[in-house]
């Protein structure tokens, strides 16, 4: 437990014993003292120790496990041994740690039954239920903390069944998510009334809002620059849902008015707890975040808990709300439904208002707070402005690299012609962009590439006399190019390796000129490192759609 709940707690606690609610001999047993270091090392050791045995004890029990009640037994002994031992008083750490994976079996036996003799709705009411009675039984603050975690999802697979994640899935899941940040409000507010359970809440609490805000935070998508590195995720869709529904339907403008109202519900949250927020300008700032939720459905409520963790001094939680709105605002650069264009005018409109709205607070005078109050001193520069210029400058500084970088590579790189290869054609033109799909290895060769790890592939291809690239294998380090030959690197996306992308973008409005590509252009450095600078037509020549 943090040191701010900690107070908050026995605050709380002095408050019930002075009322006449506790014993006057009311105490509350604080958290371990163990150094990180130690804590995950001695983890480490007996997580080694303990997984071949647990392991060895499963393969003994396998047809018990897999039939009958097997697993409802096994399991409820398991949890109840684990529980036993962590609830031990002065119970080494090494012993303590034995009894994590024990837990993780056990819990995940009873889930196999659980899962196999009911639905999906009601196996995880019954492991909700399971879950809850754990955090009430285990002492751990850190368990209480995976523990709600855990229900929080359990509680979103009981209001959406995993079929229908499949479908509908901005109709259903951004609702679900709203709903379990709703039932964080309303434990918050039965903490601060239910004082013998304040610290299983406070823990509980802290692993739900983390659920909650991770669930949005994957529904957006990759944010800025990710999703070029290691691909885009299909749940962050979402981001273009709005589209799915008829200009003006209810269903698109409750999405984009809640998350405007969670904003101005979070501002009223701050204006509550600092008075300095009630004045003009902070009122305007929250103005400008509610415009942007309206375009972005996440947004709104990751804002709201955000400032529900900063006015309860929650600082870590709300770290974790920052870190997800910074996210879910870079995401927005993926959302294929808006042109480029507009997205950037829309972005650059809100940071052109927040600018003024910062240098016209800079330039109202402080208010004398006494009559004889002498000159304010020269504002210096503080921790706060540094980090916002250090910001900045990071921000210039790698947007101008990659700029740089892909100047570098046009200038210096080898054309390349690569064949498109015919993707389903029923896909292959949404909106503004076109699907991709260029040569690559055969199939049974995929293994060797994600055995790889981190390090990308590199293809060798061969160039024949007009260009045109043909796939020959994958490049080994020691194996000399032919003078015809030259590598190619390949690109992780949504768990397959591609030739640089599997998309490309254009102007509304210009499809028909595209669908006559059956190149792509490519410029190449020595290296493998590609850009796709073009698409060419069966002669090799540039498509130039005509301009509007």
């Amino acid at each position: 437990m943090s040191q701010n709940a900690d107070h908050r707690l026995h605050a709380a606690i002095d408050t019930a014993v002075q009322a006449g609610l506790l014993p006057a001999n009311t105490t509350v047993e604080n958290a371990s003292e163990r150094p990180w270091p130690v804590v995950l090392l001695t983890a480490l050791g007996a997580w080694f120790a303990a997984v071949p045995l647990l392991m060895a004890m499963g393969m003994l029990l396998g047809d018990m496990v897999r039939s009958g009640a097997g697993p409802y037994v096994i399991g409820c002994l398991v949890l109840c041994a684990s529980v036993v031992v962590m609830r031990s008083q002065g119970l080494p750490l090494f012993v303590e740690q034995l009894a994590v994976p024990a837990l993780l079996v056990g819990g995940g036996t009873l889930a196999m039954g659980v899962y196999r003799d009911f639905s999906n709705v009601g196996g995880s009411a019954i492991l909700l239920v399971v879950v809850l009675a754990l955090a009430l039984a285990l002492p751990q603050n850190w368990l209480r903390v995976l523990l709600g975690a855990l229900a929080a999802a359990l509680l979103g697979m009981v209001l959406l069944p995993v079929r229908d994640w499949e479908r509908d899935i901005g109709g259903k899941v951004l609702p679900v998510l709203y709903g379990l940040l709703a039932v964080w409000l309303l434990a918050l507010w039965l903490q601060e009334r239910a004082l013998a359970v304040a610290a299983l809440v406070e823990s509980l609490a802290a692993g739900w809002l983390l659920t909650t805000v991770g669930g949005l935070t994957f529904l957006a998508g990759s944010t800025f620059l990710v999703g070029g590195a290691i691909g885009s995720n299909e749940a962050g869709a979402l981001a273009g849902w709005l589209l799915g529904f008829e200009r003006g339907s209810w269903q698109a403008y409750s999405m984009q008015i809640g998350s405007s109202i969670l904003v101005l519900a979070g501002a009223g949250v701050g204006a509550l707890a600092w008075p300095t927020l009630r004045q003009l300008l902070p009122c305007a700032v929250a103005l400008v975040l509610a415009v942007l939720a309206w375009f972005m459905p996440m947004l709104g409520a990751v804002l709201l808990a955000l400032m529900v963790c900063a006015s309860t001094q929650r600082w870590r939680l709300t770290s974790a709300c920052a870190l997800a709105a910074s996210w879910i605002l870079g995401a927005f650069y993926y959302q294929l439904q808006w042109p480029l264009a507009d997205k950037a005018l829309l972005l650059v409109g809100a940071g052109t208002v927040l600018g003024a709205l910062a240098w016209l607070g800079q330039r109202s005078p402080p208010l004398a707070t006494t009559v004889g109050a002498i000159a304010p001193r020269p504002a210096r520069l503080n921790a706060g402005r540094l980090a916002l210029l250090a910001g900045t400058l990071l921000t210039v500084l790698v947007a101008n690299g990659a700029i740089w970088q892909k100047q570098n590579l046009i200038a210096h790189g080898k054309p390349l012609f690569m064949a498109l290869v015919p993707v389903d054609p029923r896909s292959l033109m949404q909106g503004d962009y076109m699907r991709l799909r260029f040569a690559t290895l055969e199939a049974h060769q995929f293994p060797l590439l994600q055995a790889m790890g981190a390090e990308r592939p590199r293809m060798v291809v061969q160039l024949d006399t007009r260009g045109v690239g043909t796939v020959q294998r994958l490049h080994t380090p020691n194996q000399p190019l032919a003078p015809n030959e030259m590598l190619l690197q390949l690109t992780p996306k949504d768990g397959n390796w591609v030739v640089v992308t599997d998309a490309w973008f254009f102007k509304e409005g210009q499809g028909q000129a595209w669908q006559a590509a059956r190149f792509g252009e490519f410029r190449v450095l020595p290296d493998g490192r590609a850009l796709l600078v073009g698409m060419a037509d069966a002669n090799q020549q540039p498509i130039q759609p005509e301009r509007p």
